[in-house]
């Protein structure tokens, strides 16, 4: 098996678009991909970016990426490592380039420090769960997640 995790660059811009509207499809949110080419390239890419990018190649080709930002664990006195994206093409899962993302990502969480590798996944997503559950993940079901977007972030933001 020939799997290769490297950093994602400005030219992977469009690869990584097409990943991000198939995992969109995938958790029946594809409505909800506002970005583009170029929004990905002056988000992900700005010389001031918070985030980092991975593509996943097997015999040379681009199967699957995961994007991830360190985070602030006040608790632990440490950074941790969110994961906001993994994926895989459908057609190559099975071979092993999920778990090797998520031990690339661990790795690097431990490299810098960081107390938490965390993300959040689909409730439905039952694939997913199980995966996440064989590599000794948990549920935090004590904790909800809260999110303020479009207009309602505008109107608070401005104190309306």
């Amino acid at each position: 098996m020939s799997l290769h995790i490297r950093p994602a660059t400005a030219a992977d811009a469009q690869l990584i678009l097409g990943f991000i509207r198939d995992l969109a499809i995938y958790e029946k949110a594809e409505h909800e991909v506002k970005t583009d080419v170029a929004g990905i390239r002056a988000s992900l890419f700005a010389e001031n970016s918070t985030a980092h990018g991975l593509i996943c190649e097997y015999q040379g080709q681009a199967i699957g990426y995961a994007v991830y930002f360190f985070n602030y664990s006040t608790w632990l006195g440490k950074h941790g490592l969110y994961l906001e994206d993994l994926y895989i093409d459908p057609n190559q899962r099975g071979i092993g380039a999920g778990k090797a993302l998520l031990r690339h990502l661990a790795q690097l969480a431990l490299s810098n420090g960081c107390g938490r590798f965390e993300w959040s996944v689909l409730d439905w997503n039952t694939p997913a769960i199980e995966f996440y559950q064989s590599v000794g993940a948990r549920a935090q079901e004590e904790w909800t997640l809260y999110r303020l977007t479009g207009q309602a972030l505008l109107d608070f933001a401005q104190g309306d």
